[in-house]
């Protein structure tokens, strides 16, 4: 691997502001004078915060890459720590527009409509944290990833098997998650999961895989996704409640 370059070479206009905050600053041209924008001591060219006057989201992180001239960002809900908005440019005048947009609690859609470099990841933000709702946001990120993969053999395995599932009443009550694209349930949100029934994958020779332990398939391999999802509703445990709180 190369070493990336110094940032002072890479960004030398953020290098004469003194920091990524200062320099965003500028290019804001004081829209962001009343907003608190940070730079850590430790790599203030490279990273930077902005607060949201929201108590349901986290700063907004804005990071600079290494290797290019590119910077992304990432805001995130407090409770998960799971991201709402994300993104990636090469002009600091959008980071700026969104930033704003951010801070003073725009609606995502706003935001994305603020700076159209936006990528909003299918969460909504559930202030209150009712863990059905959350469960519902979830649901619909997972959807919304699977179906903007590249187009490929296993990709729409991916998104079949996930759409099999979220058809699944049983399923679709609980809490999805992936490790490794393989697709589970939890009785419980983040933080703090708990798994419930198999694990599905989908396999890149057009097979469906149930299993009960990580990654497994030991409960068998069946051609259609709606095989795999019918088996896995079967090994749910028995009277299941409604998803609650994790931690």
């Amino acid at each position: 691997m190369s070493t990336p370059p110094d940032p002072a070479v890479l960004y030398p206009d953020v290098a004469a502001c003194g920091s990524l905050a200062a320099a965003l600053r500028a290019e804001a041209e004081a829209c962001l004078d009343a907003v608190p924008v940070t730079s850590p001591d430790s790599e203030p060219l490279l990273h930077a915060t902005v607060a949201s006057t929201l108590p349901h989201r986290e700063p907004l992180r804005i990071s600079a890459w290494t290797h290019e001239r590119r910077w992304s960002i990432r805001g995130e809900e407090p409770f998960q720590g799971m991201a709402l908005i994300d993104g990636r440019t090469e002009t600091l005048a959008e980071i700026a527009a969104a930033a704003r947009a951010w801070h003073d609690g725009a609606p995502l859609d706003d935001i994305r409509r603020a700076a159209p470099f936006v990528h909003l990841t299918g969460r909504f933000e559930v202030p209150d944290h009712d863990p059905a709702r959350l469960t519902e946001s979830e649901w619909r990120s997972m959807r919304q990833e699977a179906d903007e993969l590249e187009r490929g053999a296993w990709q729409e395995g991916y998104r079949t098997l996930v759409e099999a599932a979220y058809a699944e009443p049983a399923l679709r009550a609980l809490y999805p998650f992936t490790s490794h694209w393989v697709l589970r349930f939890s009785t419980t949100t983040r933080p703090s999961l708990t798994i419930a029934g198999p694990c599905l994958t989908a396999n890149g020779d057009g097979t469906y895989g149930v299993g009960r332990g990580f990654i497994s398939q030991d409960l068998g391999r069946f051609a259609t996704a709606h095989e795999a999802v019918a088996l896995a509703v079967r090994q749910l445990p028995s009277a299941l409640g409604p998803v609650v709180l994790g931690g």
